[in-house]
């Protein structure tokens, strides 16, 4: 029998593999592993989410109109320019697949996001890794892997599991450098917890030209993963473009009801970010104080490099945490196998996984 067989090099796609969420020891799990937000989110995102509950034989609006005026009005954003997606990752999708092909290059940097190889591999492309310079994106080393077949470079900004960013003038840069047939998406999921005063998540770009998008989301300061919410603001001519490919309803009406709440919601927002600047210090210099080498970071959540052997490596720290039910994050799928990616949590989470490395690491 000949079976059904997929297109060439799918096969050869390494599935993606998120966070734990679970832990065989401790009474209690403190999940550190996802980068979700300590304080979840809104009361009012989640009242308009229950109130969708009577509705749910309806079809959601196809254009998420609610959902990007709310966008629109608190970014004091272009409305027309703002597509919605299914999380960011869709909207990532549609951009590799109505721009890059067969033989096509994509380029993004050596420790990004692992849904950018593996989209740009589904539609045939050529997935290219730039080399980055001390964890953090090198855009003279983007520019010098540039070719004739470039079609899209993808940049998250700040990035995930390093929690570095480059700054508004070195993005400006990039741009300037690429060809114009170049699209350059910045990828800004952790734009809201940026304190860093040179940071710019993309919006001046897009508007400068006609060559940029800029991806956000729900997901992370918003606390609203599991609704996939993400959105793009991207040129005209890209919106017309992505509205042709993006599925008809590619939105609930819970999430579009949820995520407008949340969006005009923006003193839980600030809640949550100051929680995130509080505790990312806390722990970054916690970590430091035990011998660990953390990086700055402008995300929720911290990098920690376990520069030992043995009982103290970053795979055996791990297994101690999971014994004592902690989950945070390895990372050896983005090439760093040596560090553990632990998101921010909640005031006693963060004690607990404190106490709990002192007693890994003595």
């Amino acid at each position: 029998m000949t079976l059904p067989l997929p297109r060439p090099g799918i096969l050869e796609i390494a599935p993606y593999v998120g966070g734990k969420s679970h832990a065989p020891g401790g009474a209690r799990v403190i999940k550190l592993s996802s980068n979700e937000s300590a304080l979840g989110p809104s009361p009012a995102a989640i009242e308009a989410y229950q109130a969708q509950a009577a509705k749910l034989h309806r079809y959601p609006d196809g254009h998420a109109n609610a959902l990007r005026e709310a966008i629109a009005e608190m970014q004091e954003l272009e409305v027309a320019r703002l597509v919605c997606g299914a999380g960011s990752d869709e909207l990532i999708g549609l951009l590799v697949h109505a721009y890059a092909g067969e033989g096509d290059e994509v380029l993004y940097s050596e420790h990004g996001f692992l849904m950018y190889k593996i989209y740009a591999q589904s539609a045939g492309a050529v997935p290219v890794a730039a080399p980055e310079r001390q964890l953090t994106a090198d855009v003279d080393a983007l520019l010098a892997r540039v070719t004739p077949r470039t079609r899209l470079v993808f940049i998250a900004n700040p990035n995930n599991p390093t929690g570095s960013m480059i700054s508004a003038g070195e993005m400006a840069r990039l741009r300037q450098g690429l060809p114009e047939h170049v699209l350059l998406v910045i990828d800004a999921a952790y734009a809201e917890y940026v304190t860093d005063a040179n940071y710019d998540p993309g919006t001046g770009l897009v508007n400068a030209g006609e060559n940029t998008v800029m991806l956000r989301t729900f997901s992370k300061a918003y606390g609203l993963p599991a609704l996939r919410i993400g959105w793009g603001y991207v040129p005209p001519a890209v919106a017309d473009v992505l509205n042709r490919i993006r599925s008809p309803f590619n939105l609930s009406s819970a999430a579009i009801a949820a995520g407008a709440a949340a969006m005009r919601d923006q003193d839980h927002l600030r809640k949550a970010v100051a929680h995130n600047t509080l505790w990312r210090g806390r722990l970054t210099e916690s970590l430091r104080a035990m011998g660990l080498r953390v990086r700055d970071s402008e995300g929720n959540f911290v990098l920690a490099e376990f520069p030992f052997a043995g009982p103290h490596s970053a795979a055996s720290v791990n297994a101690f945490l999971l014994s004592r039910g902690i989950i945070v994050r390895e990372v050896g799928n983005y090439g760093l196998p040596h560090c553990l990616r632990i998101t921010v949590g909640l005031k006693e989470e963060n004690e607990a996984l404190l106490a709990a490395l002192k007693t890994a690491l003595a």
